[in-house]
Formats: structure tokens, sequence, C-alpha cells
């Protein structure tokens, strides 16, 4: 009979918890909308708690991720209020809306990313912090990959590395796209980073960022046996490495002409790129190396595959610039591989559909309104990049790959945002750029494949569930 009891008014305090949350968050939106003359954008805020934090992420780890936007797009309009990763958050898929959210500075919007995340990257993060040192850190870094001296760096890299893995190619055998390109980023960026060649100190880095980044999106309890938890302590680990490789630079004495990032970072005069900084930034700048590069370089495949007019044009271009450089005896150098102006197209056009960076999150420090829409202070705005590149608004059968869009298309458009914008930039695009169409010249100059069936699936999966398998077949010489 107690536990009957007990029962009874556990469920009982549930559903009063409910009710008053419910309650409070209803008179909270009457105030906000009272307060504004109703700028508020329509939506709902989900359940209490979750929101609608398990809508959002099964919708993004499905064939169709946009699904979740497009249908509250139908309901409520372009911009909508919701509730995801535990926060109120209003959702933007307006190129106008989200062009001003990534031109504003700290004193509208700041950095905004779920706890677990928040805690692996750490306070000190060039994608958290705010103000002159990011603005520092930034503009060094970026300054570093503009450099000619840093892409010729690159491709002397990217093509050995190439050439290594694809030599092991074996003709009629399973070949992983992704496991193949992320190899290969990995080293290449790593190199750029902190000038560590493959090893075994490779090896132990590469292990431990496994771990690292197994918990970037897990649940926020850093207790010992969880995710979260062992992906702190792998980062430790990796910290603890490069802080010895920038110890070693220190001691040295580093080069005028910086070699990597390290090197750049440690011949500032400011007082606050403090070792610590450094090395977790360092850290954090390995992540494209393992995700974005390589699933752009995968996708590019796949794309290519169910497009063989574009794979045609593509493998006579390349072939022409390999027989050039060939009857002239030179090596072919960075400026060659991004000369090719059908091969960017088609890293172009990758970029749209494939959406590498969905969108970003960022959090109001004050009440914002834009285009008549309320972004209150202390809630989140999230600027999805994707419902835009795939808005057949702005883009003519939007599903369909079509490299030759490009051809007289402006890509400075804000209707074409796949690296972010504004001081948050990423630093890195050229470099993807040039990493991916040296991957692509090697592989069609060389190769022939097809797909295997079970890797005809809506592109999104790529990134999530497939690795892109394909039979090779080496190209006659």
């Amino acid at each position: 009979m107690d536990n009957i009891w007990i029962v009874f008014v556990t469920v009982f305090l549930f559903l009063l918890c409910t009710v008053i949350l419910y309650r409070n968050r209803f008179s909270s939106l009457i105030m906000l909308k009272s307060k504004h003359r109703n700028q508020l954008p329509l939506g709902t805020l989900g359940w209490p708690f979750i929101g609608e934090t398990i809508e959002f992420v099964s919708c993004a780890y499905s064939d169709r991720p946009e699904s979740f936007m497009d249908q509250r797009r139908r309901m409520y309009g372009k911009v909508f209020m919701s509730h995801i990763f535990g926060s109120p958050t209003i959702v933007s898929t307006d190129a106008d809306v989200n062009k001003f959210i990534l031109q504003s500075d700290a004193k509208v919007f700041v950095p905004s990313y779920p706890k677990s995340l928040t805690e692996l990257i750490g306070k000190s993060s060039i994608l958290l912090i705010n103000g002159s040192l990011q603005r520092r850190i930034h503009g060094l870094i970026g300054s570093f990959f503009k450099s000619q001296q840093l892409k010729a760096q690159i491709t002397s890299d990217m093509q050995k590395y190439v050439q290594e893995s694809m030599s092991s190619w074996k003709e009629d055998c399973t070949i992983y796209i992704q496991d193949e390109a992320k190899k290969i980023a990995f080293h290449v960026l790593v190199k750029a980073l902190i000038s560590l060649d493959p090893g075994e100190e490779m090896e132990l880095l590469k292990k431990h960022f496994q771990e690292f980044i197994s918990g970037l999106m897990s649940l926020p309890i850093n207790l010992p046996g969880t995710k979260l938890y062992q992906s702190l302590q792998a980062k430790k680990k990796m910290v603890k490495l490069v802080r010895r490789i920038i110890h070693a630079k220190r001691n040295g004495g580093t080069s005028k002409i910086p070699k990597d990032v390290v090197d750049v970072l440690l011949n500032d005069a400011s007082e606050k790129l403090t070792d610590d900084l450094i090395a977790d930034n360092i850290i954090d700048m390995m992540i494209p190396g393992e995700d974005s590069v390589p699933v752009l370089m995968t996708l590019a495949t796949k794309f290519l595959s169910e497009c063989p007019a574009a794979l045609q044009q593509l493998t006579e271009e390349n072939m022409k610039l390999k027989k050039l450089k060939g009857q002239v005896g030179e090596p072919l150098c960075w400026s060659d591989y991004l000369s090719l102006p059908f091969t960017q197209t088609v890293i172009t056009e990758t970029l749209r559909m494939g959406n590498i960076i969905i969108g970003v999150m960022r959090k109001a420090i004050k009440d914002v309104e834009i285009k008549g829409y309320l972004i209150p202070q202390g809630w989140c705005v999230f600027a999805n990049f994707r419902s835009v590149h795939l808005d057949d608004k702005n883009y003519e059968w939007p599903y369909q790959f079509n490299p030759w869009r490009w051809q007289d298309k402006d890509m400075s458009s804000c209707n074409f945002t796949p690296f972010g914008g504004g001081q948050r930039l990423c630093p890195g695009l050229d470099l993807a750029r040039l990493e991916a169409s040296i991957f692509l010249h090697h592989f069609v100059t060389q190769f022939r494949w097809y797909a295997e069936e079970d890797t005809i699936v809506n592109f999104p999966t790529v990134r999530m569930k497939k690795r892109m398998p394909i039979m090779v077949r080496r190209v006659e010489p």
C-alpha cells in the first residue's frame, strides 16, 4: 500500500512541476510578446526540459536532415521559435537574417554550443572566446593559412600522402573513401599545426583524438565511465603531447619564418597567448582533419559517381593538366590545382549540397530585432545554412548535383555560406579547397571506379553512417 502512495505522489509531483513549467513558459512568452508588439517568431518550445531536441537530433541523423526545418518553415515561416539543447532558440532559415547574425560582433551575439562540447573545447578555445584576443588569434592563423609558403607545404604533403595511400589500393577490392581521406587529411593538418610527421607519436595522437571527438555530442555528465569523462581524459593526453612540442620550440628558439601554427602563435608578442591556450586551440583545430575535409572529399566522390557528365568533364580537365605538366617536365604546384575551373565548380557544388557546416549557434547578449523578428536577450539563435543552400527560391532544382550552375553564379552571395562568415569565417577555407582539388586530381587521373550498391543512399548519410565503399581499377598510363 505504501508503495502505491509513493508512486501516486511521485506522478502527482511530476505532473504539477510540468504544469508549473508550462505556465511559467507561457507567461514568459506572453510578457515578451506584449513588450515587443508580437515580434517574437511563431513556433513552439516543445516538451518541458527537452524541448524539441530529440526530434532535431533524430532528423539530423536521418536521410533528410532538413525535414525538421522544412516542416516548421511551412508552419511558421523562415524564422521560427524552438527549444533545442536546453535553451529557447530562434531558428533562422533566412539568408538575410543569417548574414546579420554572422556579421554581428560580441556586443550582440556570442558563440553558444551544447554543454558537453563547451566542456571539451574549453573556455579558452577560439570557438568560444570573444573580443580582441579572438580577432588576434583568428587573424594570425588566417594569414598563415593564406600564405604561399603553407600552400606549397600542404601541396607537397598532400601529394605524398595521397600517392602513398593510392599505391596500396588493389583492383576489385573494396576501398572506403572516407577512411582513406581521413588518414590523408589528418596527417596533412597535424603537420601544418605542429610539424609532426607520421610515426609512433602521430599514431598515439590519432588514437587519443578518436577518443576525444567521440564525446563531442555526448551527455553533459562528467563522471568516471561516461563518454564525456573519457573524452576529457583523452584531451589531457593530447594537450600534454602538444605542450611538450611547444616547450621544445621555446627552448630551441622559434624560426622567424614559421613552419607551423605553433610557430605563428609563439612568435606573437601577446602575453595572453599562453602555452595552455595554444595547446588547447591546436587540439580544437584538428577537428577539420577528422571531419570537414574528409567529408568534402567523400561527398565529391559520391556526387561524381552519380553524375557521369560531371565526372567526364572533370577527368578531361585534370588529364589535360597532367599531360601538359608532363610534357614540360614540371611538378604540379598549388596554383595549378586551384586554376582548374570546372574542378572548383564541382567542389563548390559539393559544399552547397553537402553542407559540411550545417549552421552556427549564437546567444543574444541583448534583445535583437532583425527584419521584424525578435531574438530575446539570453536566448540562442541557430543560423541554419543547409536550408538556405537547399531552398528552391535560391537554387533551381536544389537537390540536383549541377556544378555548371556556378559558372555564371556569384559565390559571395549571402545565399552561399559553406564556411560561415564574418569575424568567425573558417580560416582554413582555401586549404580545404586545395586539399580536395589535389585528392580529386590524383583520383580521377589514376582510377576508374564504381560504387557498391549499398552506398546509393541520400547524401547526408555519408557523414553519419556510410564510408563510401567503392571498387577501383587503375587507368593505363
